[in-house]
């Protein structure tokens, strides 16, 4: 009797240990499944130095991170030698630290198409590029065309002006570091056709530099442009744009600028700036990352309806370097940007 009392007691205490054993299992399997964390690598395909939209691109992540204690970033500035990006980025990869890889350059889909055949687990999401169809990219692309749009339209109701250095020459100048197809198809012609709708007789300097960093070269371009007849500027041109900001300012001329605020850049020469919301598309990235909401294989074109492109209305500058009879002309523009107004169509890539 008392073998078999025993023996009763042992199985109950068996049975209590293993369903101990399975709920504590439970316990942990749900913490695991709860608890996510993020390895992000920032890939600048340049240098932050003198491009805001990259540091942007970095201080987004970052920013993201430090409200996410699980998030972790990792910033890699690439340099300006192209032929090493790919190789680089590979070698990065290669280590298998990161969830991700962030990145923003319109060239930089095709590379990291490139490095993803080699690892098919490998998820990139790229700002300022449009590419579809590969489940391992996602990509959304700035409507450039739009902010050139609307800053061509102030270039033309400057360059058409009684302003202090607005010529009769009827030509707006765009200095670029380097030729690709997003300036090409969407930038420059977008900057030109805004320009046309103050006055269809508007011509455009186009000049390269061929580098983001040479702002001698840029200022020889800016004053040869100058001496042509160019009174009001746009530049995609990272650091070089230094040079267009000194012959502005020393040879008389007007500047309008892309995606930051450059208004001290050259005091009362820069009379409108256009904004590219970067760091916040980023952390509005990383959330949808975070919350399993990215679609991989997809492309979006977010413009000035979506509010991620702009205009800084707010700096003091903008009031003093421009009449009020252009700010109006170019504020009722703006008006008719954000409410779908201006007709024009956006090239394909």
């Amino acid at each position: 009797m008392k073998r078999r009392s025993l023996l009763i007691l042992t199985i109950i205490v068996s049975l209590l240990a293993s369903t101990s054993m399975i709920f504590a299992a439970g316990e942990v399997e749900s913490t695991s499944d709860t608890s996510q964390s993020l390895s992000v690598l920032v890939y600048i395909t340049g240098v932050m130095a003198g491009s805001p939209p990259y540091t942007a691109l970095a201080e987004g992540a970052q920013e993201f991170a430090a409200q996410n204690e699980a998030v972790t970033v990792k910033i890699y500035e690439a340099g300006f030698n192209q032929a090493e990006w790919e190789e680089q980025l590979t070698s990065l990869v290669a280590t298998g630290e990161y969830d991700i890889v962030l990145g923003s350059n319109p060239s930089l889909p095709e590379i990291c198409e490139r490095v993803g055949k080699k690892f098919p687990k490998q998820k990139f999401i790229i700002t300022d590029a449009f590419y579809e169809g590969n489940d391992q990219i996602r990509t959304y692309l700035y409507n450039q065309y739009e902010q050139s749009l609307f800053l061509g339209y102030l270039a033309g109701l400057v360059t058409t002006s009684s302003m202090e250095y607005a010529n009769s020459a009827l030509k707006i100048g765009f200095i670029a570091a380097q030729e690709y197809p997003l300036l090409n198809k969407h930038m420059v012609p977008g900057f030109l056709e805004g320009a046309r709708m103050v006055n269809p007789g508007i011509e455009l300097d186009f000049r390269i530099v061929g580098n983001w960093f040479d702002a001698n070269k840029a200022a020889d371009l800016a004053s040869s442009m100058r001496s042509a007849g160019v009174d009001v500027f746009a530049s995609i041109a990272g650091g070089a744009a230094q040079g267009l900001f000194k012959v502005a300012q020393e040879q008389g001329a007007y500047i309008v600028f892309h995606n930051t605020n450059e208004y001290k850049a050259a005091p009362g020469r820069v009379v409108g700036c256009g904004s590219m919301e970067q760091k916040k598309l980023v952390k509005e990235i990383l959330s949808d990352v975070m919350a399993g909401n990215v679609t991989y294989g997809d492309a979006s074109i977010v413009g000035v309806q979506e509010g991620y492109i702009g205009f800084f209305y707010d700096d003091p500058a903008y009031a003093q370097n421009l009449p009020s009879d252009i700010r109006k002309q170019f504020e009722s523009f703006m008006g008719d940007v954000s409410a779908g107004k201006i007709a024009y169509t956006l090239p394909k890539l």
